[in-house]
């Protein structure tokens, strides 16, 4: 299965038809709390970087609310810092890529671009939040998936192969604190292009 395939399917179609409870942009704040476990109790710095995967309409509401998510976000920034960009990547998906040092303005940045698309009546479109992490060089990723609504842990130590020891770890101590998806057939790994880079790269 390809990389296409799999998040059509995972975080798409199929998750979308084996929906345990709707997705809510309020479950994004969990991070907010999250991550604090991640560096004072697992090692696991923030990157400062998060991202919201979706995928587009091709008509003029669409890019209206999508221009009203960067309105918003750039607004902010004056307050929180917060850098936005958007890009398509090569499978069609688009991403908003935010940057803060601040983990509580990253989290609330992401939450406003979520809940802007679910205003507009496009919460079907989103797919992923994701909240990256590292450790001693090791990166790890919390991916919220809006179909399933609930996150699964992501451990990449490559483009292809996944430390599935250290999502266990990250599952065992973080359910509870989020709502950790108990299916393991949905933990879709989100792989970078190359080692080193983010998913959302």
């Amino acid at each position: 299965m390809g990389l296409f395939d799999g998040i059509r399917e995972v975080l798409g179609i199929r998750a979308e038809a084996d929906a345990t409870r709707n997705a809510d942009p309020e479950d994004l704040f969990g991070m907010s709390t999250a991550y604090i476990t991640m560096e004072a109790e697992l090692g696991y710095e923030a990157v400062g970087e998060a991202a919201l995967c979706f995928s587009e309409v091709d008509n003029t509401d669409f890019r209206a609310a999508v221009d009203e998510v960067h309105e918003i976000l750039e607004f902010g920034a004056e307050e929180t810092g917060t850098e936005a960009e958007g890009h398509t990547d090569d499978y069609g998906y688009s991403w908003v890529v935010l940057r803060d040092d601040d983990y509580e303005d990253l989290v609330t940045s992401l939450h406003f671009a979520a809940d802007t698309l679910i205003e507009h009546g496009y919460g079907s479109r989103l797919l992923a939040a994701v909240f990256g992490f590292e450790r001693d060089g090791d990166p790890a990723y919390w991916v919220y998936s809006f179909r399933r609504g609930s996150y699964y842990p992501f451990a990449p130590t490559g483009t292809s192969d996944r430390d599935s020891g250290a999502e266990f770890k990250l599952e065992s101590n973080l359910d509870g604190e989020l709502e950790v998806e108990s299916d393991k057939e949905y933990w879709y790994p989100l792989w970078p292009d190359a080692p080193g880079k983010h998913p959302w790269e």
